[in-house]
């Protein structure tokens, strides 16, 4: 009689043991944390290599070399109908021509989260809030007139130029975004 009841019991252990542990492995997983919903869907967007005139006196004194790409939203981005390669390059051209925002003479002086954090404002005034989130300089250089010029020449060294900005890694940084 011990024995069957020694069974029984030992069967509603098992029994009630399963029933918990299909019941545990059975329930949802957790949610997206509100930290992960908030932040939005990245995509990188690659900019163009472009060559800004520097104009001093009324003469070309030298150029800009860069190339400037973005991290933007992908939702806000599906619905964007302007070129934004072009609206990017023309942003470039406003900034740096226009404005004497690089000193040459002193190149340490250069706000590069300025420069970054204005052309973010200016292109999401442009293109609607909150489609760029981040501004990745790949390259910004300094050429002067002369170098070019003995460059194009045939010169056998390469071009003296002045790096304004160290260029970051852009493939790294789209990995490391994990979109």
């Amino acid at each position: 009689m011990g024995k069957i009841l020694g069974i029984g019991l030992w069967v509603c252990i098992v029994t009630l043991g399963a029933v918990y542990g299909s019941i545990y492995l059975a329930t949802a997983p957790a949610g997206p944390s509100e930290e992960e919903t908030k932040t939005p869907a990245l995509e990188l967007v690659r900019g163009e290599s472009i060559t800004i005139p520097v104009i001093g006196g009324g003469d070309v004194t030298g150029y800009f070399l860069t190339r400037i790409s973005f991290m933007m939203d992908k939702e806000k981005l599906k619905g964007q109908d302007l070129p934004t390669t072009e609206l990017m390059t023309d942003q470039l051209f406003t900034l740096l021509v226009g404005n004497k925002m690089v000193d040459i003479g002193n190149v340490s002086a250069f706000d590069v989260n300025s420069f970054r954090e204005q052309i973010k404002t200016e292109m999401n005034a442009r293109l609607g809030e909150g489609m760029i989130a981040q501004v990745l300089i790949e390259q910004l250089d300094y050429v002067s007139k002369d170098a070019a010029r003995k460059a194009a020449d045939g010169g056998s060294k390469p071009m003296e130029k002045t790096t304004v900005v160290e260029g970051e890694k852009v493939e790294e940084k789209a990995a490391s975004s994990g979109h």
